[in-house]
């Protein structure tokens, strides 16, 4: 897998969409467009948030066809966009040819490409050029090609990270619904498992003995389906992310922001009332209450957003830096052709290097999500009590240890 994904780097980095800048002829093209024609130097910002950003398309690799032009491989995924007056739009990705096409007469995708020209025809200043951001769709004027500044275009296509997802969403109710009909029909109670339901049970296990019942205690069944749930959900969509040409879904801001919020909901509707007692009126003397209540409010949003920011952070360096290795071969060589195949061998080196602890690190990533989940859901369900009984005899409570 990691000779594969090397390789596949190379080839994608190496044979990334040339773009030229030209005039915009009736058809909605652009004239003087050799976007298939080498000549553009290599652009290593340019490959990189290519790879770890959301698109509306997988892009995997380029070939040169028998006409010496370069044709980009990949799937075209559809688009779905609402406007106030033009109503609602369906179809495919294909009809952008890249941001060099205007789709339905209307809709443009926004890249480079897009502002370089914009700007050399004027249609917008470098100003306005930065407020538009990568794969985004807007409105353009079918006469002149200038965006239309008052158009609202609603996006609520099927991009790359939310195909990918349902994906890992398919992949997870197969194997658990798998593993419930053999357990259901004995396989497992009265033998031993076997197959999937081998591979899957010592990790549901694991996270049952030691995430959820030392931080739950013996609440632990009612929260055992939202640990496991959100364990393997990020662990496959953290895996789908290594394969070559697939989207980085746990590097995307979005996708563990709504996981944070989840849990963060959970938490906070599970909390009891010496949890919220705890924050809105702390065991502290009256004076410190002024400086301990705000921060005790203010640990409700920062204990999920640790947990967004860890994955994400995480997930997405990783990409970088593997992407970034394989971007210093054709760095080096447009300095020398020689510099280029002679770093070649150290790149994928490490390269490969980096992709292995990505799969352990997508292990790890996975677990600490679930774990100070369970560890966060555990203080706002914790007994009163027990936690009086715990500290008289010298266990008291321990904060979490955040990495």
């Amino acid at each position: 897998m990691v000779a594969v994904f090397s390789l596949f780097s190379v080839i994608a980095c190496g044979q990334h969409p040339q773009d030229e800048h030209g005039e915009k002829t009736p058809d909605g093209h652009v004239a003087g467009d050799n976007r298939h024609e080498e000549g553009k130097k290599f652009d290593a910002n340019e490959v990189i948030f290519g790879h770890v950003l959301d698109a509306h398309s997988f892009h995997f690799f380029d070939y040169k066809g028998s006409d010496g032009k370069t044709h980009p491989v990949g799937l075209n995924l559809p688009v779905i966009v609402y406007e106030k007056g033009a109503g609602l739009k369906v179809f495919s990705s294909a009809k952008f040819d890249h941001g060099h096409a205007v789709a339905e007469g209307r809709y443009q995708l926004v890249n480079d490409h897009w502002r370089h020209a914009q700007l050399a025809a004027g249609n917008i200043t470098k100003e306005e050029a930065k407020a538009y951001r990568n794969e985004n769709i807007v409105a353009v004027d079918p006469a002149t090609g200038a965006p239309i500044a008052d158009a609202k275009v609603y996006d609520f296509s099927l991009t790359r990270n939310v195909v990918q997802m349902f994906l890992a969403l398919i992949v997870l109710m197969w194997i658990m619904m798998g593993v419930a009909r053999r357990y259901k029909s004995g396989q497992g109670v009265t033998s031993a498992p076997r197959g999937m339901q081998n591979a899957v049970e010592p990790v549901i296990t694991f996270v049952r003995d030691e995430v959820a019942k030392p931080n739950l205690g013996h609440k632990y069944k009612k929260f055992m389906p939202l640990l496991l749930t959100i364990f393997f959900f990020i662990l496959i969509n953290n895996l789908f992310g290594l394969i070559p040409g697939s989207a980085n879904v746990t590097g995307n801001i979005a996708f563990t922001a709504m996981l944070g919020l989840v849990s963060a909901l959970v938490i906070n509707f599970s909390g009891n009332k010496h949890y919220w007692g705890h924050i809105f009126n702390p065991p502290v003397p009256f004076g410190i209450k002024f400086i301990m209540v705000p921060v005790e409010i203010l640990s409700i949003i920062t204990k999920p957003f640790a947990l967004i920011i860890r994955l994400f952070a995480n997930m997405l360096a990783g990409h970088i830096i593997i992407i970034c290795l394989i971007s210093l071969i054709f760095i080096f060589g447009s300095l020398a052709k020689g510099a280029g195949w002679g770093f070649m061998p150290i790149s994928i080196a490490f390269s490969v290097f980096i992709f292995v602890i990505e799969v352990l690190v997508a292990f790890i990533q996975a677990f600490i999500f679930t774990n100070l989940t369970a560890v966060f859901l555990g203080q706002a369900i914790e007994d009163h009590h027990q936690h009086e009984h715990d500290a008289h005899h010298g266990n008291p409570p321990t904060e979490p240890v955040i990495i």
